[in-house]
């Protein structure tokens, strides 16, 4: 986990961070993939760590980040097939819940498959709508925590499962989920509304 006095700038970076994965993920895509790397390799390294050293941990982070971001941003079609299966995995877990309980880990595990080589195949929509979902939910982290959500803000500095997995909100914060639904939808008419096949760091990663 991070240290608590890292709580307020690592606020800012998800909140920033989201706001341009909601509303431009698609155009950025690649710093968009470095971005969320850093964050993933940035939380596992520190939930590998003790805390009994702030500066050992901090070093940690920034070392495990950028080695997330390398790799994601490096294994660009790997990027977008996560996106495919993240979306997989989460439409079949809501879906689930609907009828009570967890999905078998082996359906799960095909769904995510076949959700990754979808992605491939309708790039586009895939990257636009993963972008949205996931931009919004760390939107809302990040900014709740920056107003003084003590919820929040303790969730973005430890790591919590709050913050890596949004279908286990927090008790009593049912409009969470409602906010979390109208800025992805949000996020994916402005982008639908400004990108195009041709345009955006997916295209320019295409060409390389």
């Amino acid at each position: 986990m991070f240290p608590a006095s890292y709580a307020t700038p690592t606020a800012a970076v998800l909140a920033l961070g989201g706001l341009l994965s909601c509303f431009a993920g698609y155009r950025l895509f690649r710093y968009v993939l470095g971005l969320y790397g850093f964050i993933f390799g940035a939380v596992v390294t520190t939930q590998l760590m003790d805390m009994s050293s702030t500066w050992a941990l901090a070093v940690a982070a920034v070392a495990g980040g950028f080695i997330g971001a390398v790799l994601m941003m490096v294994a660009y079609f790997t990027g977008v097939g996560l996106v495919g299966a993240g979306l997989a995995a989460l439409a079949m877990n809501l879906l689930w819940r609907l009828l009570g309980g967890q999905p078998p880990t082996w359906l799960l595990v095909i769904v995510c498959v076949v959700g990754a080589f979808a992605a491939l195949s309708a790039m586009r929509f895939v990257v636009i709508f993963g972008t949205a979902i996931a931009g919004a939910w760390t939107l809302i982290v990040g900014g709740l925590a920056l107003i003084g959500d003590k919820a929040a803000l303790k969730a973005a500095s430890a790591g919590d499962v709050w913050v890596l997995y949004p279908l286990d909100p927090l008790p009593s914060r049912w409009w969470h989920a409602l906010l979390w639904v109208g800025l992805s939808v949000a996020g994916v008419a402005v982008q639908l509304a400004t990108s195009t096949n041709k345009s955006a760091g997916v295209k320019k990663a295409k060409s390389k």
